[in-house]
C-alpha cells in the first residue's frame, strides 16, 4: 500500500501538533527542563506550616527563585528547605530567610532581606539566619483561653 500525498502531509500535521502542544504545557507550567540559570541555597527553619514547593522567593517583593523542595533533617528535627535563585542574583552569608504570607490568608513565600558582607554565597551553601512562620491559629488560641 502507497501512501497519498494527503495522508503523509495529515502526519506532518499530526507531528507538529502534537510538538506544539508539548513545548505549550512546558512553557505554560513553567517547568525547567535546563535548570542553567539557577544555583541552589539551603536554609533550616522550625516550622515552614503551610509552604510548598514551588512557593517563590522574593526580595523587595520582586521574585528571584523558587523553592526546590522541603524535607525533614533528622539530625535536627527542623525542616531543611532546598531554594533555587536565579544566577543573576548573588546573596551574601548574612542573608535572612523568612517566612510569610501573602495577605491575611495566601500563600506562603520565603522572603529573603540582604545583608551586607562581602562574602558571596555558592551553590551548595547554607543560609544561617532565618525566620520561621507565625502561626496565625496558636496566637488566637493562646489569646481565647487567656494565655496571651
Amino acid at each position: 500500500m502507497v501512501p497519498t500525498k494527503i495522508e503523509i502531509l495529515v502526519g506532518i500535521f499530526v507531528i507538529i501538533g502534537i510538538a506544539c502542544v508539548g513545548y505549550l504545557t512546558i512553557r505554560l507550567g513553567k517547568m525547567e527542563i535546563i535548570s542553567d540559570d539557577y544555583y541552589t541555597v539551603s536554609a533550616k527553619f522550625q516550622s515552614v506550616s503551610g509552604l510548598k514547593p514551588g512557593a517563590s522567593v522574593e526580595i523587595a517583593g520582586v521574585e528571584v527563585g523558587k523553592v526546590d523542595s522541603i524535607s525533614l533533617d533528622l539530625k535536627t528535627m527542623a525542616a531543611l528547605v532546598n531554594l533555587k535563585i536565579r544566577k543573576s542574583i548573588e546573596l551574601t552569608d548574612d542573608v535572612i530567610a523568612s517566612v510569610k504570607t501573602s495577605g491575611l490568608i495566601g500563600d506562603r513565600y520565603i522572603k529573603l532581606s540582604p545583608g551586607g558582607s562581602d562574602i558571596v554565597l555558592k551553590s551548595g551553601d547554607y543560609i544561617t539566619e532565618t525566620e520561621s512562620a507565625i502561626d496565625i491559629e496558636e496566637l488566637v488560641s493562646k489569646y481565647v483561653f487567656g494565655e496571651v
